[in-house]
């Protein structure tokens, strides 16, 4: 992973995706900064720097692994470019959406994409506060059949998700922290 790259990505996402007032989060949580990677996931620019330096990372992990998915919709895009910089570096890994709750119709299924019973997989996780996101995508995972092997997020906010995963017995990595990018928001 390419320190120039990386740096461009954290700051990219302080820039587009960081922003400082009063918000609630998913977990219910008050905060005075919010994350939204999707800004940065879902753009060109974000995508590019963001597959490439994800499974670099993943692969610096030593986990074997299959295929990488987490909850719709922030891991997903993070999921896709994950599977397009493996393709192109020649160790292809597939990737699966899990969605919050089973479709009703068609095949009902609560994983869709690339995943199969049997699969070692990464969650992926665009943010993580609480863990439980992941954590949900990782039980899903294993209703189906799965192991899940550890958890890679862009974002760690630093507010105990890191740690509740990890008492679950799955190890975490993280591409960067709340910390990091708040030092490049201004005040």
């Amino acid at each position: 992973m390419s320190d120039g790259s990386r740096e461009a990505l954290v700051r990219l996402i302080a820039a587009r995706s960081v922003r400082r007032g009063r918000f609630t989060l998913a977990s219910g949580r008050e905060s005075d900064f919010y994350v939204d990677c999707r800004l940065t996931t879902m753009s060109p620019d974000g995508l590019v720097l963001v597959g490439p330096l994800a499974h670099a990372m993943l692969r610096a992990t030593g986990w074997t692994y299959d295929a990488v998915g987490g909850l719709t919709l922030g891991a997903d895009p993070v999921s896709y470019a994950i599977a397009y910089a493996s393709q192109l570096a020649g160790d292809p890994v597939r990737c699966f959406t899990v969605r919050k709750a089973p479709k009703a119709h068609g095949s009902a299924r609560r994983i869709e994409g690339g995943f199969r019973p049997g699969d070692r997989v990464v969650v992926i996780e665009d943010t993580i506060t609480t863990g439980g996101s992941a954590l949900n995508a990782a039980d899903a995972i294993v209703a189906e059949g799965g192991t899940v092997v550890g958890v890679l997020a862009l974002v760690d906010r630093e507010e105990g998700g890191r740690e509740a995963i990890a008492a679950r017995g799955l190890p975490v990595v993280a591409f960067t922290t709340a910390r990091e990018l708040l030092a490049h928001v201004p005040a």
